[in-house]
């Protein structure tokens, strides 16, 4: 049976089992800001397995990505290999916007790799079309998209 849970920093180790934890330079980083509150995390359990998780953030010091109680970040869409292009990811797209939603917030925003064109094409599909940049950094050219709630 499949659910969607909030993840207790107690069981972050367990979202090894969709990411490698040991060679993600963020695992720290992640879970800081999920004991300081800033990330909370939503994951898509079968039978009890981590199969995809999702995440927003409320302070990206960034204010094209976040502000204060009206724009959150949308962050960490992952599903698990074997269980892709099944609808898990929008699924869980539409589990974290409610929340954000219900939580007041008035815009979502993500980033997107230009090349990732399965995730490019999800986040238009969900409604993420305004393009807030469009360039590059360290890790390569990528999209700031917008969804108004």
């Amino acid at each position: 049976m499949a659910v969607i849970e909030q993840l207790q920093l107690k069981d972050y180790e367990k979202c090894n089992n969709i990411w490698n934890m040991a060679t993600c330079e963020f695992t720290e980083k992640f879970r800081k800001e999920i004991e300081a509150g800033n990330r909370t995390v939503y994951i898509y359990k079968i039978d009890g397995e981590f199969i995809g998780e999702i995440a927003f953030v409320l302070e990206m010091n960034d204010p094209d990505y976040t502000r204060p109680n009206h724009r959150v970040y949308i962050s960490r869409l992952l599903v698990k290999q074997e269980y892709r292009n099944q609808g898990i990811g929008g699924i869980l797209i539409d589990h974290v916007l409610d929340v954000v939603q219900e939580l007041g917030y008035k815009e979502a925003t993500i980033g997107v790799d230009k090349d990732n064109v399965a995730a490019l094409h999800l986040y238009q599909k969900k409604g993420f079309v305004t393009v807030l940049f469009d360039g590059k950094d360290e890790y390569g050219e990528f999209y700031k998209l917008l969804k108004s709630l």
